[in-house]
């Protein structure tokens, strides 16, 4: 059932070759194709104004009122590429090596090179759009520190890289949408996936506003929708990020590759009551001047300015010398979750560290003072000095956490504690980015393919911008050639009929339910099963629990929850429901896969399988594989397995110390 389709020959010389033995479409066939993009974050919006550009017929479906409102926007920190401004030791190989290790080696070698190899090329897209990098005084980009790497090659705006990112996507996509070439659908949700003699050849889309739905064709679908961390309830993610579009797919035959790798973010302002909704990142780039502490003492309850300097543990530098605060999310938000539960935990809840920016602020402020040639100069001077040029790098982060905590991180150290950020699984692709059905692509967060069993920061832009600017562009041609000959198929298909039936039938079949519980409800159940049994560390017994607890909240939620509103109308909570019915599916099959892989590895961390020293202890032996996940029935899957190979990378327990 798998065929990765990766290229013969050497590592380095493989996507070279692909690109120069893919079959290719002429000018006047691709405006004869027609292709769905559903979601227009970095990989939706870069891909749809890419191949609008070449002039394919393109549709492309956002549920936002506009495709700058993507959660892509909310990524902060930077984006990686591998062109060693710096000169302190870059390379294609080394980001590429970084990104398997970072991944504990749960990645293909031929994906990840491709990401490494086309890094460079995105930075020079960005900058011809006009994205507004950070330069140092010379005119040079500048980059920073991110965990996972010893070298600076973290492209980055302020602490908004992805706003400033997707508006250069935008602008390209705005441009191909006034040229005719791309049809923007803003406000619909794309429901199902049609099949035509098994390949995907539309979709049923829901018009959010007026609750029409909609068919549309294509001779492929790409799938764009990002990731599912909200199953958690509680994440990083925006309220509105769903699985919904991936999970109509899988439902569809489209395998799920490695749905229980999650990514716990080391650095999130914590929880502060059941009021939430969500939860608020700060950037992984200020763990590049910041350093993490807790009190030796155990319950210490003193404010930490009044914690001297000897009484203070700066962990991670620590336990981990070498890449001391920089070690990769998944060791960051392990070590951080140790300490805590071990009593030395901050804040009123006890469930936070430090995150301390005063040794950085002295020390831009004696750089400035030396720069200046001044001699004489207080400490006051210095902090001030310092300050402000924390300010410039750092400052709307800084400015956010003190809105949202009322505390002034100039003065006083942050507190941070893991959270659910990114999703590694996602639906299997092989090397042309196609899934297990013919015709459906998944681009970006959406896939499972290039970070293994934990991301390093910096790198979800990098791919979804390597996707759709330089991957689809080439593998999508090498299917669409063999389409030419199939004239586009009528929406009065009796494919189209069926499915639009059957999403007709679901959303009756959820308004009809009239209990007496919310949707919000369910999901906060949900999400609360997950983090506690399926979160940052999992064991045998609590995730055999998190599933029959799954199973029986599926049964009450289609029994008891409560939609008002009507089916032909904007209906938001009917919208959601959808979702959570997802989300509650998708739950099962994480905690099964999580069941399942009786190892640690990246940021699956199975208590029964750990190091003396509480490190992940990986199974090579056993788990050497992408666990791509095939549906059968309601809580019925069929597990295949895709070998990885190693053939320059030697597999090794991960070492950051």
């Amino acid at each position: 059932m798998l065929d990765a389709k990766i290229p013969s020959g050497p590592l380095e010389n493989k996507w070279t070759d692909y690109k120069g033995h893919c079959k290719l479409v002429n000018p006047a066939n691709k405006r004869k194709l027609e292709v769905i993009i559903v979601g227009t974050g970095l990989a939706g919006a870069s891909a749809a104004a890419s191949l609008g550009e070449l002039g394919y017929k393109v549709k492309a479906f956002c549920f936002q009122d506009s495709p700058r409102r993507a959660h892509s926007i909310a990524a902060q920190g930077g984006i990686n590429a591998a062109k060693n401004y710096q000169n302190d030791g870059d390379s294609v190989f080394r980001l590429f090596y970084d990104t398997i290790k970072g991944g504990d080696y749960r990645a293909r070698e031929g994906n990840v090179h491709r990401l490494a190899e086309v890094s460079a090329n995105i930075i020079d897209q960005c900058v011809a759009q006009g994205v507004p990098f950070a330069r140092e005084y010379g005119g040079l980009l500048s980059n920073r520190s991110f965990g996972g790497t010893q070298v600076q090659r973290t492209f980055y705006a302020a602490g908004q890289t992805g706003q400033q990112l997707l508006i250069g996507a935008y602008q390209a996509l705005e441009r191909q949408v006034a040229l005719g070439n791309v049809k923007m659908y803003s406000r619909h949700e794309m429901l199902e996936v049609v099949m035509v003699d098994g390949k995907a050849r539309g979709i049923i889309a829901r018009d959010l506003i007026s609750g029409k739905l909609e068919r549309h064709f294509g001779h492929a679908v790409l799938l764009c929708s990002g990731g599912y961390g909200n199953v958690f309830y509680l994440s990083t993610n925006a309220m509105g990020s769903n699985v919904t579009a991936a999970w109509k797919a899988h439902k569809q035959g489209a395998a799920f590759g490695n749905p229980c790798f999650t990514q716990i973010h080391p650095t999130c302002i914590p929880v502060s009551g059941d009021h939430q909704s969500k939860l608020t990142l700060m950037s992984e780039s200020l763990r590049n001047d910041g350093r993490i502490w807790v009190p030796k003492k155990q319950g210490d309850s003193r404010k930490p300015n009044e914690i001297p300097e000897e009484e203070r543990d700066y962990y991670l530098e620590r336990r981990y010398p070498a890449f001391g605060n920089l070690v990769p999310r998944d060791v960051a938000s392990r070590a951080a979750k140790e300490r805590c539960d071990a009593g030395y935990g901050v804040g009123t809840s006890k469930q936070a560290v430090y995150l301390d920016y005063a040794s950085a602020i002295e020390r831009y402020g004696r750089t400035e003072a030396s720069k200046h040639g001044l001699e004489q100069v207080s400490i006051e001077e210095i902090i001030t000095m310092g300050k402000e040029v924390v300010k410039e790098k750092y400052g709307n982060l800084f400015d956010m956490y003190e809105k949202i905590t009322g505390e002034n991180p100039y003065e006083v150290p942050m507190r941070i504690y893991p959270a659910v950020h990114y999703t590694m699984g996602g639906l299997w692709v092989d090397y042309e980015l196609m899934t297990t059905v013919k015709g459906l692509y998944a681009l970006g967060e959406a896939n499972f393919s290039d970070h293994g069993a934990n991301r390093l920061g910096a790198s979800a832009l990098m791919q979804g911008l390597a996707d759709g600017y330089f991957v689809i562009p080439y593998t999508i041609g090498n299917y669409l050639a063999d389409e030419i000959y199939n004239k586009p198929i009528s929406t009065d298909h009796e494919a189209f009929i069926s499915a639009e039936k059957e999403v007709s039938r679901r959303l009756e079949q959820l308004m009809n339910i009239k209990g007496t519980t919310s949707v919000e409800t369910f999901h906060k159940r949900l999400g609360k099963i997950m983090w506690d049994k399926c979160g940052m560390a999992r064991n045998a017994k609590g995730l055999q629990e998190a599933i029959s607890e799954i199973q029986q909240l599926k049964k009450e939620f289609w029994k008891d929850v409560k939609i008002p509103g009507a089916i032909d109308e904007f209906n938001p909570e009917l919208d959601k429901a959808g979702r959570v019915a997802d989300f509650i599916e998708l739950g099962e099959l994480m905690c099964i896969d999580a069941l399942n892989r009786e190892e640690s590895c990246g940021g699956h961390f199975r208590e029964e399988h750990q190091t003396e020293d509480g490190e992940a202890m990986r199974h090579d032996d056993k788990f050497m594989y992408v666990a791509a996940w095939e549906y059968k029935a309601d809580h019925e899957w069929i597990l295949h397995k895709e070998a990885l190979h190693y053939d320059v990378i030697k597999p090794s327990q991960r070492n950051y110390k």
